[in-house]
């Protein structure tokens, strides 16, 4: 993850950016150079602050069919000498995506474009899953030679080979590449399938690491011992007690999440948690007030992990805390609470927004509880972060909790989301946007003829759009 450098929301780029409806809307109506140009720009500049969740490829593809545009720009990039030096996925991975939508479109330019780069470019696995999915077997037989020579004959070049063999993410290539007469393309390759095969064999029987005693105090010690290597074992660590804790070890437990290291009480905060120890809820308190910000985390995660009423009751009187348990209180509202909590999860979604922002991590769960609760109140604040957020994420989830909320969504924000870069926000849009729009009828009938659109998506639209609908 990195963090992008977002144009204000109101501009062009900003809204692309930000895979809004209101972006595609926006760059249709504006000058055809001054929209491919911030198109190109966002493509080649990945907006996304996690490109792994959010989505941008289909949504900038089809772009680039209504404007007709060009892959020029893309090319340029591909084949700049910095490919060879910043071989992060995120470097090129939007553009090889929109490459691939592009293909299955019938872009024979795109597709090109892949088989090259997929020959040639340093981020070639990602191309090569691309065309697994779009091109056909003589195109892909025509890599092999290219892609293994990449890997040098030897033994690292060969367990490289394997390795890259084992991890592809669309085996479609390489299964035709194993059934290649040649030895040195189908014998490579079968060899690297048999070596794949084996080191995941080996994976599976290798033991995953140290494994505590069968004591509280031998927990506790193996709890300690992770932190001290960086890996943090409150959860598991919980669990081991819950297998080895008797009755008469409940003090020594509690002493532990009282003042113990900061492992062993991590540990004993999830167990007296999950085991709803009647101390559970004080003890949390008094370690969120810890000097040890490891110590503070592992209280908030045991509180956000327990259920039942007194769990729920207690966060009413967390909620106004300025700290880390004050809003994780206001996050079990959102999660577990009733309707007469909607007056506090209301203030902690404004207080967030108005503190950190339209991007606060808080917001997810906040804008979630808000559409759960029906807070009509917070249509206003729900607007504001849909505008402003740079998450396309979170902006899905601020449409459906809109959708609860705001009886003017239907008419307004659900019509651009049905244009929106997110599956489930357009799904969303698909099923409350007003049918009497005559944008809407139109989009509603080329989302349900699109391949590639989503099926979850074109379920809904044709719910709107059925034979027993008249509104479209």
């Amino acid at each position: 993850m990195f963090d992008p450098d977002i144009a204000p929301s109101g501009t062009l780029l900003g809204l692309l950016q930000r895979g809004r409806g209101d972006g595609t809307l926006h760059a249709l109506a504006a000058p055809r150079s001054e929209a491919l140009a911030a198109l190109d720009h966002c493509v080649l500049s990945d907006p996304r602050h996690d490109w792994q969740v959010e989505n941008r490829s289909l949504y900038y593809a089809r772009l680039y069919l209504d404007l007709d545009g060009g892959l020029d720009q893309i090319e340029r990039h591909l084949s700049d000498p910095d490919d060879l030096l910043d071989t992060d996925d995120s470097r090129t991975g939007l553009a090889l995506s929109v490459l691939g939508h592009l293909a299955s479109y019938g872009r024979a330019d795109a597709l090109a474009l892949l088989r090259r780069y997929a020959a040639t470019g340093a981020n070639w696995a990602w191309a090569l899953d691309e065309l697994a999915l779009r091109d056909d077997d003589a195109g892909l037989r025509s890599l092999a030679v290219p892609v293994l020579a990449r890997f040098a004959e030897g033994p690292e070049g060969e367990a490289e080979l394997a390795a890259a063999v084992r991890d592809a993410f669309e085996p479609r290539p390489w299964r035709l590449w194993a059934e290649d007469p040649r030895a040195t393309v189908g014998g490579r390759v079968r060899a690297a399938q048999e070596q794949g095969s084996f080191d995941r064999w080996q994976r599976q029987m290798r033991p995953g690491g140290p494994r505590p005693g069968w004591s509280v105090g031998a927990v506790f010690e193996w709890a300690q011992q992770g932190l001290e290597r960086g890996s943090v074992l409150h959860v598991p660590a919980a669990r081991c007690l819950s297998a080895v804790a008797g009755p008469e070890d409940r003090p020594t437990i509690v002493e532990a999440a009282r003042g113990g290291t900061d492992g062993a009480r991590g540990a004993a905060l999830h167990y007296l948690a999950e085991t709803q120890d009647p101390d559970a809820l004080d003890l949390i308190e008094a370690a969120a007030a810890a000097p040890s910000r490891t110590v503070v985390e592992a209280a908030v995660s045991a509180f956000e992990r327990m259920c039942g009423e007194a769990a729920v009751d207690r966060a009413r009187g967390w909620v106004h805390r300025p700290d880390a348990l004050g809003a994780s209180a206001a996050c079990v509202l959102a999660c577990r609470g009733g309707a007469k909590d909607g007056k506090l999860v209301l203030g902690a979604l404004r207080e967030t927004v108005r503190a950190e922002g339209p991007d606060a991590p808080l917001l997810w769960t906040l804008v979630d509880g808000a559409g759960r609760l029906g807070i009509a109140c917070a249509a206003p604040v729900l607007r504001h972060v849909y505008r402003e957020t740079a998450s396309s994420q979170l902006r899905g989830r601020t449409a459906r909790a809109l959708a609860g909320t705001d009886p003017s969504f239907a008419t307004g924000f659900a019509v651009e989301c049905l244009w929106d870069c997110e599956e489930t926000t357009r799904e969303v849009a698909a099923l409350h946007a007003e049918t009497r729009d005559a944008r809407v009828a139109e989009r509603l009938r080329r989302l349900a003829a699109d391949p590639a659109e989503e099926a979850e998506v074109q379920t809904a639209v044709r719910s709107r759009i059925g034979p027993d609908t008249t509104a479209v």
